[in-house]
Parts: structure tokens; sequence; C-alpha cells
């Protein structure tokens, strides 16, 4: 159990309401005071109460993070980070999952139930740009992933136009031509797949090829069942192809499996590659290609915002739209 004020006061022969100066950062404290109650605080191990402290600013400290689906390990991951990230600035995170429903989307997006939270991040599947811009007032909102917030709330993205023809291109470096892409969902009002498609075939047109719909297989999750029915899917419609670029890794998972049902050597026959760097595909056999998004750097720039806004320092009318990086990992599944 942690130490109280008043015991580290007693420690350092000074008073609790010094004790609570220092540990506020409160300036007005005199360096040689301020040493022998850190000292103190030191060899009693104190922690602060930092329930106690937000209560006292107004605040529960408890932060929603709500996501399509816990079992993809892209959200997997990214929820294990934020948990990490909330914990070093003293807040609580609250998970809750959608399953990419619309009705489920709505209700959290009006908040949680039973809970008092500082704010929300959401990363919506199912939800319109219509629906997010006409949530009321509120806890503050930060969007993850594709969605048009129409310059109405802060909102954290990869540029996934940028990173499908990095992706793209480096397969047209290889020397494939006959490039498909697993992965696009018409259904959704996300934008994530569109966008990959689009710089897919950005990339294309670059190299003077004309996208074929034929390699262009829409799928209604991102799941590795998915993939490996898209590509069992190509195979059996004869479609040519020397390389597939899936949408995510679990989606190249799934096709890894159906070539090598199929007897296909990758990358020899048909080069496989993802998106999101999740660990699964590092130990996949070949390790796949793909490309990772700067999830540090997500979810950085989103408590960042959070932040920002509950201490207004950001204005209600200045919403920001912070686009992170990404990186090409090349490995053996189109190396060779």
């Amino acid at each position: 159990m942690s130490a109280t004020l008043r015991e580290v006061a007693e420690r350092a022969g000074v008073s609790v309401r010094t004790v609570s100066n220092v540990v506020s950062g409160f300036a007005l404290v005199a360096p040689e005071t301020r040493a022998r109650v850190q000292q103190a605080l030191d060899e009693l191990s104190y922690r602060p109460n930092a329930a106690a402290r937000h209560l006292r600013g107004g605040r529960s400290g408890l932060v929603a993070l709500v996501v399509p689906e816990l079992s993809t390990p892209y959200f997997g991951e990214l929820a294990g980070r934020f948990a990490d990230e909330a914990d070093a600035r003293s807040l609580m995170l609250l998970v809750q999952q959608t399953g990419g429903d619309p009705d489920r989307e709505r209700e959290l997006l009006d908040g949680v139930r039973g809970q008092v939270v500082d704010g929300l991040i959401m990363s919506p599947w199912a939800l319109s740009p219509a629906e997010l811009r006409r949530r009321p007032g509120g806890a503050p909102l930060v969007l993850l992933g594709e969605q048009d917030a129409d310059g109405l709330l802060d909102h954290v993205v990869a540029d996934n136009v940028a990173a499908a023809r990095d992706m793209t291109r480096h397969l047209l470096g290889l020397g494939r031509t006959r490039i498909a892409v697993i992965g696009p969902q018409p259904h959704l009002h996300n934008a994530t797949a569109a966008r990959r498609l689009a710089g897919y075939r950005q990339a294309l047109s670059e190299a003077g090829l004309t996208p074929d719909p034929a390699r262009e297989v829409p799928v209604r999750r991102l799941h590795r069942a998915d993939g490996a029915a898209a590509m069992r899917g190509l195979l059996d419609a004869g479609t040519p192809v020397d390389a597939v670029f899936c949408f995510s890794d679990q989606l190249a998972l799934g096709a890894l499996h159906a070539a090598a049902e199929r007897g296909l050597r990758v990358p020899a026959d048909v080069a496989v590659a993802g998106f999101d760097d999740v660990e699964d595909g590092r130990y996949a056999n070949p390790p796949l290609t793909t490309i990772a998004p700067d999830k540090a750097a997500i979810v950085t720039a989103a408590l960042d915002c959070l932040a920002a806004r509950l201490d207004r320092t950001t204005e209600p009318g200045e919403p920001r739209t912070i686009v992170v990086g990404h990186r090409l990992e090349v490995r053996a599944s189109t190396r060779g």
C-alpha cells in the first residue's frame, strides 16, 4: 500500500500542504525543502492517487476506446498500446467493441452506459459521415481511421492512398505486372479500403497498366477465412496473377494458406503482401511483407488531441486532422 501524504510529511518534517505542493509541482517551494520532501517520497514509495486528482479537477480520469473487433490482431495490438499510454498519463482506459454494428456504434457514440468518461476515441465502421457529424455535444471525440470528419472532429489517420501506392510500386518493381488486390469493402461507410484501392490503381496507372476489375476481390470481413476464400476464388476463376496485395495481414495470412493448398510457391509463383504489420505476419511461412502504420504515433496523437480538448488549449471550432506515417516492411513473401 502506498504511503499517505501525512506519512511523507512526518518523514520530511514538513506540513501535509507542503508535501501536496511538491507532488502537484507547485513552484513556490524552497529548493532544500523540495529535496527533503522528494527524498521522503522516494523512501516511502509514495504513489499519487490519480483518481482523487482527476475528481478534484472535475474529471473522472476515464477514457473510452471503441473499436470494431478486439479479436483482430491490429485492433488488439492498438488497444494494448492505448492501455499502456493511458496508464503512463494516469488515465484509466475503458475498451468497448462494436462488431461494426451500426446500432452499437450509435449507442457508444453518445457515451458509455453507466460510465462518465472524459473523452472518447473511436474507430467506426458502419456509421456514415453524416451520422458522425450529427453527434450531440458531450465528451470530446477523436476519430481513428478513414472517416470523412468534414473538419468537424479531431481525426487521426494514416495516408492509406500513399501506403497502398508504395506497396504496389514495390510489387511492380519486382517485375510483377498481374497484381490482384483482396480487400475492397464497398458495403462499409469506412473509406479505408476504398483509399487503399485508389492507391493501388494509381500505382498501376503510373506504370502504364490498366486496373482489371477481375483482380479486385471484395470481402465482407478482413479475416483469414475471407482472405483464403478470395484467393481460392481468384485461382478458380483462372485469373492470371503473379502477386496479391491484401488490405490486412489477416487476409494475407488466409491467402498464403490457400496458395499452399493449391501447391503454389510464395513468392516464386505468386508474391503475397499485407497491411498492418501484426505479429503473426512476422512468423508466417514465409514471413509477410506488409505496410506498418506508426501505431505509437496513432496512440500518442489521439490522446494528445483529447488532452488539448480537456485542457481547453484548442477551441471547439478548431478540429485537427493528424496524418501519421507508415513504412514498407519487405520480407520473404515478396522477396526471392
